[in-house]
């Protein structure tokens, strides 16, 4: 059974020396994804009311603020992980029952290692511990049917990450998890039927709570130290039973790379339908219907399990919207946040094609990619009667056919355009060498 105790003990007792060094190297590609990511939310509406909300309520503090300015801890955190968060273009696990995002936890622990001015081996400790933890739960103790978010799980994963890096003692730690845990569990309705742009921003909310639930036990708050299996505890009223069996990070390798700005469960049908519109030289003005056979998560989630995915008005639902996903990639060859514009989503071209989109769960798919794959097969029927299929087992990213430096460099590249060539080198060359930097050296590069 596994308890509130062993989570503080694989915390306090897992260094950098424990971690291989292809974990170490997986870890660095995700901080780099992650930072490059940011940087292109920045500017974002939504995100930039999240940044107006943090300078209000701080008058400064120790920890910079992604883009300039400094708060305290917990709304640098908040901030710096809906820059990560906002744009739908983060990493993902692939568990049956959930889907997480293990990069929301990268702020946080970004930012208590600027706060505790610790060393960049440090950093990767933490965040290996960080999407251990969180991994693990989305694996073994999937809530998403039973009503929560899975920035539940991230709650408590950012705090361990958190206390790790804030020095925390056992006992610490353990109260620190349990404050997370037990004020912090959020529901499913964020992604469900209407959905808002509180999509985009609940796990920066999450990060928040986990860095000020690690801050309070670090100054000396007792939390619930038996947080999962307490009278009334996590197990009984949040997730059910279930045991981790937790490694050294080693959950990263099982951690995909988004290729596309696109909700996870999509990106092996948008590349299907990219690669094919681009083989066929697909006309869109002359496609009769599309159809996507796929597995159970996805037609939960994106497909029109959790609500309509076919009113598609704002960027929220367009990046949870396989219909439009779909229509849209066929017609622009490409899923970039271009395709999220206002003015593109209300186009009529994109609004009556992803009207002719249908979704249907295959049982096969959902067995396939409960065996490690991320199955999508396409059939394109055109208005003369031809009927173009393309089947994808995975895509560029999965961790069936993970993304090199190369790759990843090339995405950050992209995305971070905002920064300049001697920018981007600096970022780059710091994360590759984490482990000879201070996390204040990355932080600089981002202010």
């Amino acid at each position: 059974m596994t308890t509130t105790a062993e989570l503080a003990d694989f915390v306090v007792e897992t260094g950098y020396d424990d971690l291989s060094a292809d974990t170490v190297d997986e870890l660095k590609k995700r901080v780099l994804d992650s930072v490059g990511i940011a940087v292109g939310a920045m500017g974002e509406e939504p995100v930039e009311a999240v940044r107006a909300t943090v300078e209000e309520m701080s008058d400064g503090g120790d920890c910079t603020l992604w883009g300039g300015g400094s708060a305290s801890p917990p709304d640098a955190t908040m901030l710096n992980t809906a820059y990560v968060r906002y744009l739908d273009y983060m990493d993902s696990f692939l568990a049956p029952g959930e889907t997480p995002h293990p990069s929301d936890n990268i702020a946080a622990a970004i930012v208590c290692g600027e706060y505790a001015d610790s060393t960049g081996e440090e950093l990767i400790a933490a965040i290996a511990i960080a999407y251990e933890i969180q991994a693990e739960l989305a694996w073994n103790a999937p809530v998403r049917d039973r009503g929560w978010d899975h920035v539940t799980h991230t709650v408590i994963s950012a705090t361990a990450g958190a206390s790790k890096l804030l020095g925390l003692s056992r006992e610490e730690t353990r109260s620190a998890i349990g404050i997370a845990g037990t004020a912090h569990n959020a529901l499913r309705v964020t992604r469900t039927e209407g959905i808002s742009e509180w999509k985009g921003l609940a796990s920066a909310n999450a990060a928040r709570n986990a860095v000020y639930s690690a801050m309070l036990a670090k100054n000396g708050v007792e939390g619930p130290t038996n947080l999962f299996e307490g009278q009334k505890g996590w197990k009984q009223i949040v997730s059910g039973e279930f045991d981790v069996d937790l490694s050294p990070g080693e959950r990263v390798h099982d951690v995909m790379t988004k290729r596309y700005v696109a909700e996870t469960y999509a990106q092996s049908a948008v590349e299907g339908i990219i690669e094919m519109a681009e083989q066929e030289d697909i006309d869109p003005e002359h496609v009769e219907s599309i159809r996507l056979d796929t597995f159970a998560g996805a037609k939960l989630i994106i497909g029109g399990g959790e609500g309509s995915r076919y009113e598609v008005e704002t960027k929220a639902q367009a990046d949870h919207s396989l219909p439009y996903m779909l229509a849209a990639a066929l017609i622009d060859r490409e899923m970039t946040n271009t395709q999220y514009d206002p003015d593109r989503i209300q186009r009529d071209d994109v609004q009556e094609l992803l009207r002719t989109v249908e979704v249907e769960e295959d049982e096969a798919l959902t067995d396939r990619f409960e065996a490690g794959e991320m199955p999508a097969n396409i059939d394109i029927e055109m208005d003369d009667g031809t009927t173009y299929r393309v089947e994808k087992d995975d895509f560029a990213g999965h961790p069936n056919n993970a993304m090199s430096w190369e790759q990843v460099e090339s995405k950050f590249d992209r995305i971070a355009s905002a920064y300049d060539d001697s920018r981007r080198e600096e970022i780059v060359g710091t994360v590759r060498g984490m482990d000879d930097h201070r996390v204040t050296d990355l932080v600089e590069l981002l202010a």
